[in-house]
């Protein structure tokens, strides 16, 4: 799905394509690797900020156990 993004007052129409964005509140990223890298695990978080959703879920279908494979990621909630 493309997302719109404006970044200092340019407008992109398709600044990055979501994998899956459920009801304009969860991202869900997909991946098939054998191991998740920092740089997807940063993916998320910068896609959330980008869109101000507060939500996300990367799944890695490559893990050997599909539980394994699932990383929640939240935006803007206090610590």
């Amino acid at each position: 799905m493309p997302i719109a993004i404006v970044c200092r007052g340019v407008r992109f129409d398709e600044g990055f394509r979501a994998d899956i964005v459920v009801d304009n509140k969860v991202i869900i990223e997909l991946k098939s690797v054998e191991r998740i890298t920092n740089a997807h695990k940063k993916q998320l978080p910068t896609y959330l900020k980008l869109t101000g959703m507060k939500l996300g879920y990367l799944l890695n279908f490559g893990e050997d156990m599909m539980k394994r494979g699932i990383a929640r990621t939240v935006n803007g909630l206090p610590e």
